[in-house]
Order: C-alpha cells, then structure tokens, then sequence
C-alpha cells in the first residue's frame, strides 16, 4: 500500500456541504462525469471516505453512505467536510 492510499484509506467521516439549494450531489459510479449517476446526495449527508484520486481537473473520492455502507460509489472532494 502505497503512503498515498493508506492516508486515504484513513480519511474517515465526511459530509456533503455547498451544494446549491435544490441541487444534490451525484454520486457517480467512477471517478468522472461520464459515470452513471447512482444517487443524488443533499447538504448534510454523512459519508465515509475510503480513498481519493485526481482524474482530471477533480479530485474524485470513493465514499460509502454512513447509513447504508453497501452503497458505494465516488463524489467530488470539492463538495466534502471533515465531520
């Protein structure tokens, strides 16, 4: 494992914060916009980060729902706040 990934690996509890009122946060499928959208997450919602890659100009994580830890996919980091 790699020093980059086992920092990652330890990222913890986050939640979804600064999307626009009315607007969700797509959690993807991959670590891009040309993934299906699995769900749209609101303000609020709580995550676990397992890890993080730059794809582009976004640095894309791969989270699961605190709530519903089967339900897995990548968001933006730009939309993450440490709980």
């Amino acid at each position: 494992m790699t020093t980059e990934a086992a920092k990652a690996a330890s990222l913890g509890r986050y939640e979804v914060f600064g999307v626009e009122e009315g607007d969700m946060l797509k959690m993807r499928a991959g670590p891009g916009t040309g993934y299906i959208v699995i769900v749209g997450l609101p303000n609020g919602t709580a995550l676990r980060v397992h890890s993080c890659e730059q794809t582009g100009g976004t640095r894309w994580c791969r989270v699961s729902l605190d709530r519903a830890r089967q339900l897995k996919g990548y968001v933006s980091w730009a939309y993450l706040r440490k709980l």
